[in-house]
């Protein structure tokens, strides 16, 4: 499974980055700086699953041809768009993203959020040139306060406070979980998918997105800041609402060994589930 996933990295992550390329501005296009911001964010590193995820669940569902190229683009660009957000002072606090500097320790705080703001543009033309409303429909929930918006407000609501497993369920199903759902949902429309299996690629991607976010959770105490590219112990020093915190660790990487298999077993049977069942034993294994 290990090589699966790797072949799928080497293969589209160049092939995404020159996608995004073609339709990021160019940093000599004035205003200069918003652009650099822009580029600095988005190709600061970053494995490109939820891009990639766009694009295998278009071609599991039977999709072929460029089309979906844009729209796993747009996916990207909303992604970075909530990373630069997240690391503001007013948000999470992150001096460090990928290794580098954070946008707005590179670039200052308003152009920090004009840049995310831009990309959150960008993605949204993207996805309305597709000329398909759903497409936008299913980004713009997946971000909106029942899904991104909505998960950092309750993040940021519960810092220091006792928390439950339930309430880091709310912001992880809606922080993390919402944009992989939108990826594979995007892919499937595209390719015409029927009811069935948009809803069997809906539930393992919330599961997975769920799993995925614990074991983030656990890296921020057991990673090393060298691999993850960004600090270590900042949610426990934050009083962020994570799983460690509500069941301890031991129950936490339980937890996701136990949502990693529920998701592998919402794969329908008679497609090629490769990709996805080894990107779901990679959150396991990752250690960034």
């Amino acid at each position: 499974m290990k090589g699966i996933l790797k072949k799928a990295l080497s293969y589209y992550v160049p092939l995404i980055d020159r996608w995004l390329d073609r339709f990021l501005p160019c940093e000599d296009e004035p205003p200069e700086v918003i652009h650099r911001a822009m580029r600095y964010s988005v190709f600061s590193g970053g494995k490109r699953l939820r891009p990639i995820m766009v694009i295998e669940a278009f071609k599991w569902a039977g999709g072929k041809g460029r089309s979906i190229y844009p729209i796993a683009c747009a996916i990207e660009l909303i992604h970075a768009y909530s990373l630069i957000h997240d690391d503001l002072p007013a948000m999470d606090d992150d001096d460090f993203r990928r290794g580098k500097p954070s946008c707005h320790r590179a670039f200052g705080e308003a152009i920090a959020i004009l840049a995310g703001d831009a990309l959150h543009a960008l993605a949204f033309e993207l996805l309305a040139r597709a000329k398909d409303n759903r497409l936008v429909s299913e980004v713009a929930r997946a971000i909106g306060t029942g899904g991104l918006v909505g998960g950092q407000v309750v993040d940021i609501e519960l810092e220091g406070r006792d928390v439950s497993e339930e309430d880091v369920r709310f912001i992880h199903e809606r922080k993390t979980a919402a944009l992989f759902v939108a990826s594979v949902r995007c892919g499937a429309i595209t390719a015409g998918a029927s009811p069935s299996e948009i809803a069997s690629l809906t539930k393992y991607a919330r599961k997975f997105g769920l799993a995925f976010q614990i074991t983030d959770d656990i890296l921020n105490i057991t990673g090393s800041r060298t691999k993850l590219g960004k600090s270590i112990g900042s949610d426990e020093e934050h009083g962020k609402a994570t799983y460690p915190r509500a069941v301890g660790l031991k129950k936490a990487k339980s937890e996701a060994r136990k949502l990693i298999e529920e998701a592998k077993k919402s794969l329908l049977k008679g497609h090629k589930n490769d990709f996805f069942c080894a990107v779901a034993d990679f959150v396991l294994e990752r250690d960034h």
